[in-house]
């Protein structure tokens, strides 16, 4: 055996389609980025997040936290690091610690550059009900903290709420994204059409199949009024999050179509993938599943930053 062949021989088999799925990850975009700080253990901190999205050739990352308004974040890092390639944003989630559904919070958070308001999530009235009646688990923070107030979009009556209209009004006038948060099917149906009459043309339900319990036909009707469908890939992808398999994915964007289907990371919670891991990990399941490549880049980036009013000629 020449040196040449025993060299060769030695080294380490190349996984031949690591090049393909890191290829495809290059202009991704992250819509639900759990990083940190934050109230609940995080297996990243922002900065870190946007690291592993710059050495992966993400386009852009969005910040998610439960409790706060992540935009300054996004704004100072953005300024810190601009040569990292990586466009920044974050959003308010309507919860207790924003004080509800809270036209005010929604109005200061849009001034500053904010390009999603999601409602309730660890505050609805949903959420509360789904973890204390089903015996579902979620993350906890770090310490306890106060008992969430329950949370609806609608009134006393089973309509949509004055304050949740306020909010519309400002979301449509803004032209940002208004994501469903945790509330369930019936609420988002409600709500969605009221966002449609007051002018918002940005509307994203977060993963359908988890607390919100979307039925397939729901899904199809929130299409129908113009949402779009995020799934969360953490709930896809290996670890402690994972509830899905691959056929269940297909299923799922078989459903809403490709051109309104998101796939966002979810992801930051301990015991799971890093975000852009998470991306790795459903890419090669796509690939897995036949998917072409221009409909994995539209599923994991195109239709995000569309929404992000980014280019996405």
């Amino acid at each position: 055996m020449s040196v040449n062949e025993g060299s060769a021989a030695s080294e380490p088999i190349r996984d031949a389609r690591a090049d393909e799925v890191s290829g495809l990850l290059v202009g991704a975009v992250d819509l639900h980025c759990h990083s940190g700080p934050a109230a609940m253990p995080r297996v990243l901190d922002h900065h870190e997040a946007m690291k592993d999205c710059a050495a992966a050739g993400f386009r852009a990352l969005l910040y998610k936290d439960h409790f706060y308004l992540g935009v300054p974040h996004a704004v100072i890092l953005e300024k810190l690091f601009p040569d990292s390639g990586v466009r920044l944003f974050s959003g308010l989630v309507l919860n207790n610690a924003s004080g509800g559904i809270n036209p005010h919070a929604v109005d200061h958070a849009a001034s500053i550059g904010a390009r999603i308001i999601w409602m309730p999530t660890l505050s609805a009235e949903n959420h509360i009900a789904q973890l204390a009646g089903q015996g579902k688990t979620f993350p906890k923070t770090a310490r306890k903290m106060l008992d969430p107030v329950p949370l609806s979009a609608l009134d006393a009556n089973g309509a949509v709420s004055d304050a949740s209209k306020a909010c519309l009004d400002i979301i449509a006038q803004a032209d940002i994204i208004l994501a469903g948060g945790h509330l369930p099917a019936r609420e988002l149906h409600l709500l969605f059409d009221e966002a449609r009459r007051r002018g918002v043309k940005k509307m994203l339900v977060n993963h359908p199949t988890y607390i919100v319990g979307c039925t397939d036909e729901d899904i199809r009707s929130l299409i129908a009024v113009g949402a779009y469908i995020e799934h969360s890939i953490c709930m896809f992808a290996d670890g402690k999050s994972k509830k899905f398999g691959a056929g269940d994915l297909a299923h799922l964007i078989e459903i809403a179509g490709v051109d309104r289907t998101i796939l966002s990371s979810d992801l930051g919670l301990l015991d799971n993938p890093r975000p852009v891991e998470g991306f790795r990990q459903i890419v090669r399941m796509l690939l897995d599943l036949q998917f072409p490549a221009a409909d994995i880049q539209r599923l994991i980036g195109i239709n995000a930053a569309g929404l992000l009013d980014l280019d996405t000629k």
